[in-house]
């Protein structure tokens, strides 16, 4: 059998004509259809003219459309001149089945739109591989096919439309379920610190959180530290057969350090070997075998990390969607904010970054996880002699403060403390001595943000030795 020379791509006159009758049938069909699709979803461009008319003459009301209004309205256009004028919308008419199921035919021709969409867009990859300028490089051409991609499935969720209030209350008490099966501790994944979990009842998801904090706080510890404890949890409840694990599989995109940096850091945290000996190889015996143990029984944590430099906001998305579907992560960590490129250029930095905030927020509602973005700050805050970070530091941020629906800032007194030594033996450098012994080994973080809830301090115990936060009552 011969192979057919082409193949079509994928429409359904006749489902668009039964859609255009039934709403010509019954007005009141419009509001069903028009919450589902848009003029382009239609294949035949007089199609989707004809629905956009509809929709402007209803949406105006005092008069019913009809075939004859309808004409009346367009009988100027081309398309409709050349297919019979009013003659073609009695047809239409008559085309409307009996019993009409607008939304499943609003939804095929969605679908159908969607995958010519694909195909457009494998076309251009396609014919821009082959004849791609030389100033257009193959990550270029990837980046454009996945911000082409990313804009075909922002453009399928126009379909979802508002939720009923019954809908949006099943939720609600199924979350409160899971917090009940968990032992009213927590409904969204866990962070591994008590104080936090309790305030935010855990990362919860479709939430944007924000932990910022000036170099050398210890943001990409803590970050580190929260995506170690999710995935180990998921793991220790799903061998438990929890109903409802408060873990997650994680994914970590880090931007600045490489991946086995990162993994290093966990290894050290979790083997309690110094950083330094892990850099060079200083290891004991004892040690050794300790390391190796360690990191066989870690190997099997549903932690990925994702430490490709320069990534967009829109490959970010890209690669979540996926990891998502393969991996079903329910944990997404962006190490740090201000490295992730927007998809395009702006006028100034600031509109960049409220892009890249906007797209992060639109990702966590898409996935329903948790996006926890780590965040520079400005200088300003080293120029104050109080040095705790506060919201308006985030001014100058674009749109951070807005976007998110939580914002934390990590704060170490101690690393200031140990710049700033007065003359010894002054009462100056006694009062020091004490603030030194107070702020030994300590850590703030300061939930400065809470759609949900209330803010808080919460004080955690910072070993830097081993990079590693921890509940303070655990280490007293």
């Amino acid at each position: 059998m011969e192979q057919e020379a082409y193949r079509h791509v994928p429409y359904d006159i006749d489902v668009e004509q039964a859609l255009l009758g039934a709403i010509l049938a019954d007005n009141r069909a419009m509001e069903r259809a028009s919450a589902l699709i848009k003029p382009e979803h239609f294949y035949d461009p007089l199609h989707g003219r004809i629905f956009e008319t509809m929709s402007h003459m209803i949406e105006r009301g005092g008069v019913v459309v009809t075939p004859l209004t309808l004409h009346a309205t367009m009988k100027s256009d081309p398309g409709v001149i050349e297919t019979g004028g009013q003659a073609y919308f009695d047809a239409l008419r008559g085309a409307a089945p009996a019993i009409p199921n607008v939304r499943d035919y609003a939804n095929i021709l969605a679908d159908l739109h969607v995958r010519r969409s694909l195909i457009r867009i494998g076309e251009d990859i396609v014919n821009t591989a082959y004849d791609a300028p030389t100033e257009k490089s193959s990550k270029d051409q990837i980046a454009e096919a996945e911000k082409a991609l990313y804009a075909v499935a922002e453009t399928n969720k126009y379909g979802e439309g508002a939720m009923d209030f019954h809908e949006a209350l099943r939720r609600a008490v199924e979350n409160a379920e899971k917090a009940h099966a968990r032992g009213g501790r927590i409904s969204g994944v866990t962070s591994g610190f008590t104080d936090i979990d309790s305030l935010l009842g855990g990362l919860q998801p479709s939430d944007l959180l924000i932990l910022a904090g000036r170099p050398g706080m210890g943001k990409t510890a803590l970050g580190t530290n929260m995506a170690f404890h999710a995935a180990r949890t998921w793991v220790a409840d799903m061998e438990a057969g929890a109903e409802f694990p408060r873990g997650a599989p994680v994914l970590f995109f880090s931007l600045e350090m490489a991946a086995q940096q990162l993994s290093a850091r966990i290894l050290a945290e979790q083997t309690e070997i110094e950083m330094w000996k892990i850099r060079n190889g200083k290891f004991s015996e004892s040690e050794w075998e300790k390391f190796v143990l360690t990191m066989q029984d870690l190997s099997a944590l549903p932690l990925f990390i994702d430490d490709s430099g320069g990534i967009s906001i829109a490959q970010i998305a890209a690669r979540a969607r996926r990891m998502k579907r393969e991996k079903n992560i329910g944990l997404i960590i962006i190490d740090y904010l201000q490295l992730v490129e927007p998809s395009r250029r702006h006028d100034n930095r600031v509109q960049e970054i409220t892009e890249v905030t906007k797209g992060l927020k639109t990702l966590a509602k898409e996935l329903n996880v948790p996006v926890l973005a780590l965040s520079q700050l400005s200088r300003g805050v080293d120029a104050r002699d109080d040095k705790r970070p506060v919201l308006s530091d985030l001014r100058e941020s674009g749109s951070i403060e807005q976007d998110a629906d939580v914002v934390m800032f990590v704060y170490r007194e101690e690393y200031y403390l140990k710049s700033r030594e007065p003359e010894p033996g002054s009462a100056d450098h006694a009062k020091w001595l004490e603030k030194c012994e107070r702020a030994h080994r300590r850590a703030e973080v300061l939930v400065e943000k809470h759609r949900h809830g209330a803010t808080n301090k919460i004080d955690l115990y910072f070993d830097d030795r081993f990079t590693r936060f921890s509940n303070l009552v655990q280490e007293n």
